[in-house]
């Protein structure tokens, strides 16, 4: 098997380069602390889970709007490095209060909601971005060696983790997180001045500098106005509550494995370099041949399909080995196919839909579905439901997002041709 270097065509290498580098700063350092936020989430109680997700959830509800206003008053060139520094503020602040110890519980819940709400921006945000730089062809083409930047990344993150956390400690990581998000704003300026004039029918040069107008709730607007763009907000929200599902169900067995902070942390770190090792494997030799032979439709069915068989195999055997692997398998599955054929959704979308309606999607829709999910899978367990039991139950909500993602696969081709 080959990498995919055949897909990339005269006068897109910079571009890609640079592209690349920007996700890999981006992800790294988001890896660099997922494992914190894990261990937090169990440390906190596997009970209150459900909180931090509503939690999550209502922060979105308040930063979407803010998030809307700036976009419609700053050019892209402007907004997106504003995003990405208002949040190396924010881990300033953590790291000031984890070092000198204060309120450590209560910082400790915060970190939790804070930086669910911020991977989903930090990302919505770039995608948003590569789906305003490049058309729907270059998307298919692309987009999965652009993705394969984020999975080294995540590679880098968890091995940093691992390999830093005693050395430095946990609060200090927070720098080096911060690093490379500024390292990721380097990347993107360097972008605006590469970037292919081959996109979808603009000039990239007036839409680096112009700003788009319009009101804060436009996102929410146009989300309800386009049957497109609502059963995107669908799929991602079935999918978000199945993984909820799987995340809560990991949760409890781990807890229930080990008591053990550090042991808990060292398996959540090693369980994301897993999955960045596969997905990687698979972005570099499979994902834009899948997605030109089978259609973006099929790609997007991937995932649903690897959560309806997991599911069925935990509602057997509700191990902590067996949980380990399925969320290896699904995550694996997300960041490899389903993400960039997800991403491809967006290529056909006008300029406004892919920066207010897709981050409305990507970060309300899912952190909704989360808080649903959650309060969900804890009433089922309230019923007296078994791990089992609910693992049933999650399966044929998987088998209609099977059937959603053709669908939407369907309708992009017909936008795209279009």
């Amino acid at each position: 098997m080959r990498l995919q270097i055949r897909s990339i065509r005269p006068g897109e290498g910079r571009a890609l380069c640079w592209s690349f580098a920007y996700f890999f700063c981006l992800l790294a350092g988001y890896y660099v602390l997922r494992p914190l936020r894990d261990e937090m989430g169990v440390a906190g109680g596997v009970r209150n889970l459900q909180w931090l997700f509503t939690a999550t959830f209502l922060t979105m509800l308040a930063a979407v709007p803010l998030y809307g206003a700036l976009v419609a008053r700053l050019p892209r060139r402007w907004f997106i490095p504003v995003v990405y520094h208002f949040f190396v503020a924010n881990l300033a602040v953590f790291w000031l209060l984890l070092t000198f110890g204060i309120e450590r519980e209560i910082v400790a819940r915060v970190f939790f909601v804070w930086i669910s709400v911020f991977v989903l921006f930090a990302v919505s945000v770039f995608w948003s971005y590569m789906a305003d730089l490049f058309s729907s062809e270059q998307g298919k083409r692309l987009f999965a060696i652009i993705a394969a930047g984020g999975t080294a990344g995540s590679l880098a993150g968890p091995a940093l983790t691992i390999g830093l956390a005693e050395l430095l400690g946990p609060a200090n990581l927070l720098i080096v997180a911060a690093l490379f998000l500024e390292m990721a704003v380097l990347c993107m300026r360097r972008l605006e001045q590469v970037v292919p004039g081959s996109g979808p029918g603009r000039n990239q040069g007036e839409a680096a500098t112009a700003a788009l107008g319009g009101g804060w709730l436009d996102g929410f607007l146009l989300l309800v106005r386009s049957p497109y763009l609502a059963g995107i907000a669908l799929w991602v929200s079935l999918l978000s509550v199945a993984a909820t599902f799987l995340y809560f169900q990991q949760a409890n067995i781990v807890a229930a494995a080990s008591d053990d902070p550090a042991v808990r942390t060292r398996l959540f770190a090693s369980v994301d370099l897993a999955v960045g090792v596969l997905t990687l494997l698979v972005q570099a030799f499979a994902t834009g041949k899948l997605i030109a032979r089978f259609g973006v439709g099929a790609a997007l069915a991937f995932l649903p399909l690897v959560f309806a068989a997991g599911f069925a195999v935990l509602a057997a055997s509700p191990m902590l080995a067996v949980v380990i692997a399925f969320q290896a398998l699904q995550r694996t599955a997300n960041f490899a196919v389903s993400n960039p054929a997800r991403e491809v959704l967006f290529t056909v979308l006008a300029r406004e839909e892919k920066y207010k309606a897709k981050n409305v999607v990507d970060v309300v829709a899912v952190r909704g579905a989360d808080a649903a999910g959650g309060w969900l899978f804890s009433a089922l367990r309230s019923l007296g439901l078994e791990l089992q039991a609910i693992s049933l139950v999650a399966i044929p909500i998987s088998a209609v997002c099977l059937v959603l993602a053709l669908a939407l696969g369907r309708a992009q081709e017909r936008k795209a041709g279009g």
